[in-house]
């Protein structure tokens, strides 16, 4: 493929990247309206949100199949037109039964769309031959921040049907204009699918299964982390150091920053370290920043190690993504994203139970202790990733 098309995919991929975040972040702001409109007490609403996740878990590994059967560039124009449509549905709602049913089709198209635009950007990293995965990655954050901030903008003006279905009409002009251009290209073909050597052989295929699980969870112990700073970095900034209200808020904030920042920054870092180093330095860097972020007695210190932590981790999951892809094509892509996915959930519960056991300090250093587990994978696996 010529390399003006392959820049011109990479456009296409990047927006759909993009899109991606600013529609999930859209949707995020917008729960507390829709708890009100809807009357759902809390646990009520936890059960409904439980819609999300099933129905990006039951579609992942699923999407991998239509990926290998139809490609990867129409799965992800169909699952994003859904994902849009799909996201003007919560507000039309008047019941937590009836959001849960909702967000189970959210959440299928959610899961979809990530699994489908990510096997198209590793076949497109494996076609540059340069580690671009993580400023694909960058793009869903920055979408992410300016969805959410948009959000927070018009939330006083809009009604929250007006504003997502705004989002849904924004998401599909944009799926109109990038899906044109990625359906006009084919998947680029490189040699991306060649297994590790070991002892002058090749890996057998139960190896390299094995060894997408052993990246799934290094994406695992990176999106544990994410869920965790989501759900209980300002809990603990406020309950635990006494932060304000707004100091508490600008915890996460600190952490999704240096994130995008560490992905912005990613591909470079990964061509001069290369991904074994990348990996083993984030996850190191991620375990110092938590412990720091967890354990600090002031509230600067905290904030300092959540941006840390927030760029220790920003570049693992992109990683463990790609490895995944280049070893087992869409189906590894499904099955990395779908143990990441799987600790995004775990990680807010599994807190819980741990700060109601012993603290939420203590309960937050299972974030450094998950990263130092995806820094030990990547020392074990350097051939492999380097490969």
């Amino acid at each position: 493929m010529p390399g003006r098309e392959l820049v011109g995919l990479r456009i296409a991929i990047t927006a759909f990247f993009a899109l991606d975040g600013f529609i999930f972040s859209g949707w995020v702001v917008r729960i507390p309206d829709i708890k009100h409109q809807t009357h759902a007490s809390a646990g009520a609403l936890g059960l409904a949100l439980l819609g999300v996740s099933a129905g990006a878990v039951l579609t992942m590994t699923m999407t991998g199949r239509l990926c290998r059967r139809y490609g990867s560039h129409p799965v992800t124009v169909v699952c994003m037109v859904v994902l849009a449509l799909s996201v003007a549905l919560p507000p039309l709602t008047r019941s937590a039964v009836a959001l849960g049913a909702v967000l189970l089709l959210f959440g299928a198209a959610y899961g979809g769309v990530n699994v489908a635009f990510n096997s198209a950007a590793v076949d497109l990293v494996a076609a540059v031959r340069r580690p671009i995965m993580p400023s694909f990655h960058a793009a869903f954050s920055l979408g992410g921040m300016v969805g959410a901030g948009l959000g927070g903008l018009v939330a006083g003006y809009l009604s929250p049907t007006r504003h997502l279905l705004g989002i849904t009409v924004v998401g599909l002009l944009v799926t109109a204009v990038a899906g044109r251009a990625l359906l006009r290209y084919e998947p680029p073909v490189a040699d991306r699918a060649r297994p590790p050597q070991t002892e002058g052989n090749r890996t057998p295929r139960g190896g390299r299964r094995g060894l997408v699980v052993v990246f799934g969870l290094v994406a695992l112990c990176t999106a544990y982390g994410e869920g965790a700073m989501a759900d209980w970095g300002a809990l603990h900034l406020k309950q635990d150091l006494t932060a304000s209200a707004g100091t508490a808020a600008a915890g996460y904030a600190c952490f999704a920053l240096a994130m995008t920042v560490g992905r912005l920054t990613g591909s470079a870092l990964l061509a001069r370290l290369g991904r074994a180093r990348t990996v083993i330095a984030g996850g190191s860097v991620a375990t110092a920043g938590m412990l720091l972020g967890s354990l600090a007695p002031s509230v600067w210190a905290a904030l300092a190690g959540f941006a840390v932590t927030g760029l220790g981790l920003a570049n693992l999951f992109p990683v463990a993504v790609e490895r995944a892809g280049a070893l087992a094509g869409p189906s590894g892509v499904a099955v990395a994203s779908t143990l990441g996915y799987g600790g995004m959930l775990l990680g807010p519960p599994t807190i819980g139970f741990m700060a109601d056991w012993f603290s939420l300090p203590t309960a937050l250093t299972s974030v450094a202790a998950l990263a130092a587990v995806a820094a030990a994978i990547g020392v074990g696996t350097r051939r492999v990733l380097n490969g």
